[in-house]
């Protein structure tokens, strides 16, 4: 498929898992923190403000149906993707830093799938301060089918119990002397039988059952806000605020501090790092963005320390004026590589950008996601709503892109089909019910307009309080998605249930 010529995608409602039920409030510690697919799609994690990691794994499979069969139709077998739950894991507990009498949260906030080896599975989990490296191994496990309720004692005491009222008995010997203890004074209920209530092992089962093998600590005086693998399936990025460190995979107790953006003054601060991404092909290409809206793309092979940058990326077009709120909101939040190494998504609160890594003064495609959202910022900023940190995502072609919004909604674009506004899917088992309230919305507004034959103000009242003629709820936001590495499946998180739709 060209970049040029991409099909749109009509949602449909896979399976969910952790629904709750109409007025039922989640738990904090189970709301979902951070989703990843592994590389080859058969494996999705999500961890939890509980410091917990899930693990789920595909379990539908290709048709099986014979070739001459499939020959008479005109189509290929449509499977629904379906995941199982497999296991979970404790990866973080809460902890105290006495030093700086501060609390540690065991909540996660990344999470990365590292490469397969012998068939076990790698995933590096993170909070605020540590990251892990877990190793998951199937192992054979006995399952008891049937179980004795009421087992018989069998030990020496029933053997020497059972001489005390036998003692008046001829006991046969054999010819050394010897009696047959073992054999002639056990009865037969004193050892259970493979008849009546016996337990009994059924066939083994596997699980799998995770480990840590690494833990990396003590190397970040400000919150961790990402991590990535690189393609040398040796290394990973962790980034802070201020500082990104190298890590080996191997060595838990050094890292390498290969950018620094503390200046030796705090007052003269004027930017923070929001999120570093390793270039998916090659291992010497690292980009990382900053609250003022840039990105930076840096070689490690020109010095050790990375403070000089190769490219930068900065949206250069005036986006209406300037005010209190503007450096806010540029602040980018996501940034994500395309499969093919060449284009870059970046999410900000307002917009969702791609990039083109040979043209660096402005994105070549900019969707609006919360432009309705514009003359309401100082209520924003008010309820906090304005710091909300929303997550983007790729397909594997490149071609179609997904972030998430209020109201429990995300919306997917096509690249250079030419629809702005794009598709938008409610996470609920009826996908498609926010677009047929939008639909009959338009039509309503557009009735209003023609009846005071223009004296209706396109946008006024419904762009403060409603998304795309949708009442917008601010407390219902979809922030953690993940888009399969091959298919059309998107998996996205709100509050503590995670939905699965598939195009």
């Amino acid at each position: 498929m060209s970049r040029g010529s991409p099909t749109s995608l009509e949602w449909n409602f896979s399976q969910v898992f952790g629904e709750r039920a109409p007025g039922e409030d989640a738990q904090d510690a189970d709301i979902i923190s951070a989703l990843e697919f592994d590389k080859s799609g058969e494996y999705l994690a999500a961890g939890d403000r509980g410091g917990r990691v899930v693990i789920f794994e595909r379990t539908d499979v290709d048709d099986l149906r014979g070739r001459k069969e499939l020959e008479h139709f005109d189509y290929g077998p449509q499977v629904r993707p379906e995941y199982r739950y497999k296991t979970e894991f404790q990866s973080h507990e809460p902890e105290f830093d006495y030093l700086k009498s501060v609390e540690i949260e065991e909540k996660i906030i990344k999470v990365r799938w590292c490469v397969t080896l012998n068939g076990s599975l790698f995933i590096l989990s993170a909070n605020d301060k540590t990251i892990k490296l877990w190793k998951l191994k199937e192992r054979k496990v006995k399952k008891v089918k049937e179980m004795d309720l009421n087992p018989y004692v069998c030990s020496e005491n029933a053997l020497l119990g059972k001489k005390s009222f036998l003692s008046g008995l001829q006991i046969p010997s054999v010819t050394n002397g010897n009696r047959l203890e073992w054999a002639c004074d056990i009865p037969n209920d004193t050892f259970p039988s493979s008849q009546g209530g016996a337990t009994t092992i059924s066939s083994t089962g596997e699980a799998a059952l995770a480990r840590s093998r690494r833990v990396y600590a003590h190397a970040h005086d400000y919150n961790i806000n990402s991590i990535s693998n690189n393609s040398d399936y040796e290394t990973f990025v962790s980034a802070d605020d201020l500082r990104i460190n190298l890590w080996n995979l191997e060595i838990s107790d050094q890292c390498f501090n290969i950018i620094d953006m503390k200046p030796a003054n705090m007052e003269d601060l004027i930017e923070v790092i929001t999120s570093a991404e390793f270039h998916p092909v090659y291992c010497n290409l690292l980009a990382y963005s900053s609250s003022r809206g840039f990105i930076r793309l840096v070689d490690m092979r020109q010095s050790a320390l990375c403070d000089q940058h190769a490219r930068i990326f900065q949206d250069r077009e005036p986006n209406g004026s300037k005010s209190f709120f503007t450096e806010i909101i540029t602040s980018i939040s996501d940034i994500k590589f395309a499969n093919d190494g060449r284009h870059i998504l970046s999410r900000d609160y307002m917009n969702l950008k791609l990039w083109d890594l040979h043209m660096e003064s402005s994105p070549v495609a900019t969707y609006k996601i919360h432009e309705y959202l514009r003359p309401k910022l100082s209520d924003l900023y008010n309820n906090d709503s304005i710091f909300d940190k929303f997550e983007c995502c790729l397909s594997g072609d490149g071609l179609h892109y997904a972030t998430g919004t209020y109201s429990n909604l995300f919306r997917v674009f096509s690249h250079r089909d030419g629809n702005e506004e794009g598709t938008t899917v409610e996470a609920s088992k009826n996908p498609n019910r926010k677009q047929h309230q939008q639909a009959t919305s338009r039509a309503r507004r557009t009735s209003l307009s023609n009846l005071t034959r223009g004296h209706f103000r396109q946008g006024h009242d419904y762009s403060s309080s409603e998304c795309n003629g949708v009442p917008c709820d601010l407390a219902s936001k979809l922030l953690h998605l993940a888009w399969h590495p091959s298919d059309s499946l998107i998996a996205c998180a709100v509050a503590n249930s995670l939905y699965m739709y598939y195009a």
